[in-house]
């Protein structure tokens, strides 16, 4: 309190030293007569005060008492005696001061005044001695002094009536030495007042006049000070004589005071709640019996519009605490405004840290508590949080904000809270039994329990990243452990904390990669094994075992059909397809040193081989792509549904973030300007744009900022989709029988990003009370999707997508690039003789030479142009460019024409061929194939029919042509080898 005080008073004496500084004018003989009388005063005071110190405190600290009550009150007694001795060591170097500046014949000035010049320092002292006093008083610290050193204080009473004209012999030793260190002091401060005074009265008006006005004030405040403080202590000392010991040991505490006892003021509590109610500076009790219950005031809240009905004829407050809440019920409406008016100061003081002195400054005065706050609470009752600390914010009793919870166990959780429960995002530690680790959970929660996407990195190097449910993993989410003896990662769907549903699992020791159904974390269902070597097969999985037939696709393209153990070997009867066209049916048996055995049928009669089983593709009847990731596109429709809640934004997708330390981090700046993006993503703008979005070329510009963005819901999502297709699809999985799988794949997320959008969209005009459009048909919807969304969302997929399609298409790319080495050893003039080019169109006069120099071997010099042109199909992943690509080229070669016969010339699909031959045979594109096959799988429908697509086509004859140039050589040369 004297610390309090303290700092209430510093600016204003800052104020006065500045005035006192600056006046350098002299005073006249009232200073002088001032300074004689403070000379005098202050060796009364000061001889006072050692008589006080040798005849009260030196005595009283020769002997420690030994119960544990003495020895607590002998502390504080240990600190009056320290305030007392500042408070007569500043008396003496006063006295000091004045004493010499008395035995010289200087003029005198403010300056000289000792009490007026160092005001704050005399002031703080005795501040600081009251409050200490007035604790000793309530801890009725006089009384166990004389009790425990009667004997020895009969000695003193004589002494004791030179202090107190009063003092008889029948006053009470505690009441004489109250009396003795209090009022000599007090008597002191006002002779200071009365000094002061008079000085004020004979100065002129100014600075120097205002420095003492503004200093008496202040010592008159010092008075009304110690009246209040020695009040409140008498008050308080009163209610402990009240109180039984039992009460008295468990509540006393010197710094304590009583505000307000309900035998004063009447009120009472809930029915049977209390006999007794004391309200305090820091607690609030209710007394029954022998029995109390005391709540912090830092943690208590007053309604006085509770809803509950009180009894007929009372007026009622509702008290709200931690973990109770009960009524205060009043006669009449005076009595409550006055409880509630005092516990609402009480409760703000003891909030603020400090009381409030009237005297010293009304700020925060009458104004009523934060209904917000931050404290510390250990929960006793039963709930979820018995016996926890939680550390954080509170809003009418309840956590509520950002807090920490820590239980005894070791758990703890940081993050956020609303009305009492874990709610927004918030981290978990769990330590794991008879280990020196935890589970560190990273999660979104909502009322209490963890909902949404979440990071959790368990102590056995095992990290979870997806979504939870009523705390357990549900959803879609990656599991993928870290440590180096079982290296594995699983991609999927979750039930009830267990994979369940289509999931993806890499078992990286192993090298393989399954690909299908689970089950309560089985592998249950069919499901697609794809292993390093290339080898993969199709099975039906009941509890991780393998049942039924299957397929299996081997790496010299032959395909069995049939019954096969892990291992890969061949059981029972089954169809064995080799690529060379021939079939073996039979039955298969593996005898231990004999190897493989059958019994049964070759057919050689088809020596062709047969590519829908070479290239047989996997998973499209088992896996419909609508039901592949379910898990994700749920958490947006959720999302959606939700009205796209800003506070849930993140917690209905967060694959974009990659570490468990960026999703925090993410979730500190959740709803500010995130990032360094030129956009801001807020929801409430997203969907204002939307609104604004009519034109084509505007909606494609804004998409593809969105979907780039890794805080726009778009970009979200497609990170998501991205992350699944790659586990999937990249390393292990880049086998050419899962083609069509992967591709069909990237078609349906554009399907879906573009439905999203358009939920959005509605969502966005339905909060501006505007109809949505009218839905379109699913063909539109489609088309919408593959001419919008899928060239945005390609790059995302394009480098696994495109690997797929070079093994598809790896022996047909093979024979076309030997065709291709085959072509590029003809000059300019020879290839084109060969390849049936009407010598009219041969762009010979574009390159001005000689006789000689058109016979020797000029090489790369024809249509360079269109060639140029051709070769920067590689250099794109998007199919419409790849097609204004190609269109391109087919205007060089028709431009390098035009100029050689000197007029518009449209090409004949008769000379265009030839032409577009040359140019793709020294373009040299090494994966053509695939490139032909990625544009006519991905091009936008509306193409289809048109110039594009007659291009296209011809590109593809070309490529066709250049392969069975090649075949048909090799033909020959092994039927001359034969002959």
């Amino acid at each position: 309190m004297a610390g309090r005080a303290l700092q209430l008073r510093t600016i204003a004496y800052d104020a006065k030293r500045c005035k006192l500084r600056h006046a350098g004018r002299k005073l006249d003989m009232c200073a002088a007569e001032a300074t004689a009388s403070l000379l005098h005063a202050e060796e009364s005071f000061s001889a006072c005060l050692a008589r006080i110190d040798a005849l009260i405190f030196k005595p009283l600290l020769q002997a420690e008492p030994s119960d544990q009550k003495g020895k607590e009150n002998f502390k504080l007694f240990l600190l009056l005696n320290d305030r007392f001795q500042a408070l007569w060591n500043l008396t003496e170097e006063n006295y000091r001061i004045v004493k010499q500046k008395c035995s010289t014949s200087e003029p005198f000035c403010i300056q000289d005044i000792y009490i007026v010049w160092k005001g704050d320092l005399f002031l703080s002292l005795y501040i600081q001695y009251f409050v200490t006093f007035a604790n000793y008083v309530v801890v009725h610290g006089f009384e166990h002094a004389t009790k425990s050193k009667s004997e020895a204080w009969k000695h003193h009473k004589t002494v004791l009536k030179q202090f107190l004209t009063d003092f008889t012999s029948e006053t009470s030793m505690s009441l004489a030495l109250y009396t003795v260190l209090h009022k000599p002091i007090r008597d002191h401060i006002e002779q200071y007042i009365l000094l002061l005074t008079k000085l004020n009265e004979v100065l002129k008006e100014g600075s120097e006049k205002d420095v003492v006005t503004s200093t008496v004030k202040e010592y008159v405040k010092l008075e009304s000070f110690i009246s209040q403080v020695l009040d409140e202590a008498c008050f308080t000392k009163t209610l402990w004589k009240s109180l039984g010991y039992k009460f008295t040991d468990m509540l006393c505490v010197p710094e304590r005071r009583l505000l307000e006892d309900s035998r004063n003021l009447p009120i009472s509590a809930s029915t049977n709640r209390s006999d007794r109610i004391l309200l305090f500076d820091d607690v609030l009790v209710l007394i029954q019996g022998n029995s109390f219950q005391s709540f912090d005031l830092k943690l208590v809240w007053v309604d006085e519009n509770c809803r509950e009905k009180s009894t007929p004829g009372l007026y009622g407050l509702r008290i709200i605490t931690p973990e109770e809440t009960f009524f205060l019920s009043a006669k009449d409406p005076q009595m409550k405004a006055v409880w509630q008016w005092k516990l609402n100061q009480a409760i703000r003081q003891a909030l603020n840290g400090k009381r409030d002195f009237p005297l010293w400054g009304k700020t925060g005065e009458g104004t009523e508590p934060p209904s917000c706050r931050f404290f510390t609470y250990v929960f006793r009752l039963e709930s979820k949080f018995k016996s926890a600390s939680y550390e954080g914010e509170w809003h009418w009793g309840k956590p509520h904000g950002k807090g920490t919870v820590k239980w005894r166990d070791g758990r703890n959780h940081v993050g956020d809270f609303k009305e009492g429960l874990e709610h927004g995002f918030g981290i978990c530690l769990v330590p794991r039994r008879s280990e020196d680790r935890y589970d560190c959970y990273k999660c979104h929660w909502y009322e209490g329990k963890m909902r949404g996407y979440g990071i959790c990195e368990y102590g056995n190097d095992m990290v979870y990243k997806g979504y939870f449910k009523d705390n357990v993993r549900q959803g879609f989410g990656i599991l993928e452990n870290h440590s180096a003896e079982h290296p594995f990662k699983y991609t999927g769907q979750w039930e009830n904390d267990k994979k369940n549903g289509y999931g993806v699992w890499e078992d990286k020791d192993r090298g393989e990669r399954y690909i299908g159904t689970w089950l309560d974390d089985h592998k249950h269902g069919q499901g697609i094994v794809v292993t390093q070597s290339g080898v993969c097969y199709q099975r039906t999985f009941h509890a991780d075992k393998m049942v039924g037939s299957g397929i299996l696709l081997l790496e010299d393209d032959s395909v069995y059909e049939g019954n096969f153990t892990e291992d890969l070997t061949f059981v029972g009867k089954g169809k064995l397809s080799f690529a060379n066209g021939f079939i073996l049916e039979g039955t298969f048996t593996n005898k231990s040193g004999q190897g493989l055995q059958t019994q049964g049928i070759l057919n050689t009669s088809n020596e062709q081989p047969d590519e829908r089983i070479t290239k047989t593709q996997l998973g499209l009847k088992e896996f419909p792509v609508e039901k592949r990731w379910k898990g994700i596109y749920d958490q947006f429709l959720e999302f959606i549904h939700s009205g796209c809640k800003e506070e849930t934004e993140e917690s209905f997708t967060g694959f974009h973030i990659q570490t468990s330390k960026e999703l925090r981090k993410s979730q500190e700046y959740l709803f500010c300007h995130r990032g360094t993006e030129d956009v801001s993503w807020k929801i409430e703008d997203i969907l204002e744009e939307l609104v604004h979005l009519k034109e084509l070329e505007s909606l494609q510009r804004y998409l593809e900022k969105a979907l780039k963005s890794s805080l726009h819901p778009l970009g979200k999502l497609l990170k998501a989709l991205t992350i699944a297709f790659q586990a999937t699809y990249s390393g292990i999985g880049a086998n050419r029988h899962l083609l069509t799988m992967a591709q069909e794949e990237v078609k349906y997320y554009a399907k879906k990003i573009w439905e999203f959008y358009q939920g959005l969209l509605h969502l966005a005009l339905e909060q501006k009370g505007q109809m949505p459009a009218k839905c379109v048909d699913g063909e539109t919807s489609d088309q919408k999707a593959c001419s919008v969304v899928l060239p945005l969302i390609l790059p995302c997929f394009y480098p696994e997508l495109f690997m797929l399609y070079m093994l598809y298409h790896e022996r047909e790319d093979d024979l076309y690039c030997q065709g291709i080495v085959d072509l590029s050893l003809f000059p300019d003039i020879k290839l084109l003789e060969f390849l049936d080019v009407q010598k009219h169109l041969w762009p010979l006069k574009d390159l001005t030479l000689t006789t000689n120099q058109r016979r020797s071997l000029i090489k790369d010099k024809c249509f360079l142009s269109a060639t140029e042109c051709l070769q920067k199909l590689i250099t794109t992943v998007d199919p419409r460019e790849k097609l204004l690509i190609l269109q391109k080229t087919y205007e060089e070669i028709e431009s390098t024409v035009s100029r050689v016969v000197e007029t518009d010339y449209k090409l004949p699909m008769d000379d265009l061929l030839p032409l577009l031959m040359y140019v793709v045979s020294r373009a040299k594109i090494q994966h053509l194939g695939a490139e032909i096959h990625l544009i006519r799988d991905l091009m936008d429908p509306t193409n289809q029919g048109g110039l594009y697509d007659f291009l296209l086509t011809a590109l593809e004859s070309c490529y066709e042509h250049i392969q069975r140039m090649r075949l048909h050589q090799r033909e020959n040369c092994h039927l001359s080898h034969s002959s």
